[in-house]
């Protein structure tokens, strides 16, 4: 029988970097039991993270699933540094079947930068991608319909991957994410787009996190009625990091 599946990436690549990942793993594993999902925790890259970053080793998930002999329906590729709600709905049944994301709704100067200067290294026949129509590629719903798509992608990272580890280097902004957006909108790829609710994102600039000095309001998990599903990305340096969120969360919601 075909299952729905949630593929994690949480791969140690020795910088610390997921040392909170657990929490996420940990969210997701209480989710998936009760919505009969399948959780699959992918730990072991297939090749050198240095030339090829693991949000670019993703594209090989129809790969992975296949090899593990997993019979699959529909497959969401999601960040680690993301924790769930247990009262999340069941997003699967509102893809329509088709490749799912939700908007980037985060750092637009980001994004401007990032979809000019890959567009122009990378695309420079391709328009521009509108930055209201961005997608964030932490949560991503496909299912077999779309691995010419990923194929593609694989295709064009191995073809020029040295090339694309200098322009990461250079641009500084995006290491795959907008490359993506880019061949999604050149292949015209049919897409739903899921409320931001499935993928919270840059929570400090929407004044959902606290962080002393810098914060005016209280000091509470003010993002829990904002979403389902929290990302915990593009936060300032400062003690309160990625995984003191992220641990605060989960033992708020699951402790």
């Amino acid at each position: 029988m075909k299952k729905n599946v949630v593929f994690i990436p949480n791969i140690d690549l020795g910088n610390k970097r997921a040392t909170p990942y657990h929490y996420s793993v940990k969210s997701w594993k209480h989710w998936c039991d009760k919505n009969d999902v399948l959780l699959l925790e992918w730990t072991e890259p297939i090749m050198d993270s240095d030339v090829f970053p693991i949000i670019m080793q993703r594209e090989w998930v129809f790969d992975i699933l296949e090899h593990n002999q997993i019979n699959y329906d529909q497959v969401l590729i999601v960040d680690a540094d993301t924790i769930v709600h247990p009262n999340c709905p069941n997003f699967f049944k509102e893809t329509n079947h088709e490749y799912t994301a939700v908007l980037n709704n985060g750092c637009y100067e980001w994004v401007t930068r990032s979809v000019r200067d890959w567009g122009s290294s990378l695309f420079p026949n391709e328009p521009l991608i509108k930055t209201y129509n961005y997608f964030n590629t932490g949560f991503i719903i496909a299912n077999k319909k779309h691995k010419p798509f990923f194929d593609s992608l694989k295709e064009l990272y191995m073809n020029r991957g040295n090339e694309i580890k200098i322009l990461r280097n250079k641009i500084k902004a995006s290491t795959g994410q907008t490359i993506v957006n880019f061949m999604l909108q050149k292949q015209n790829i049919k897409t739903t787009v899921l409320s931001e609710a499935y993928n919270l994102q840059d929570l400090f600039k929407k004044s959902l996190i606290h962080i002393p000095g810098h914060s005016w309001y209280s000091d509470d998990l003010h993002f829990l009625q904002a979403g389902w599903i929290y990302h915990f990305n593009a936060i300032p340096p400062n003690d309160r990091d990625v995984s003191y969120w992220m641990e605060r969360t989960y033992k708020k919601l699951y402790d």
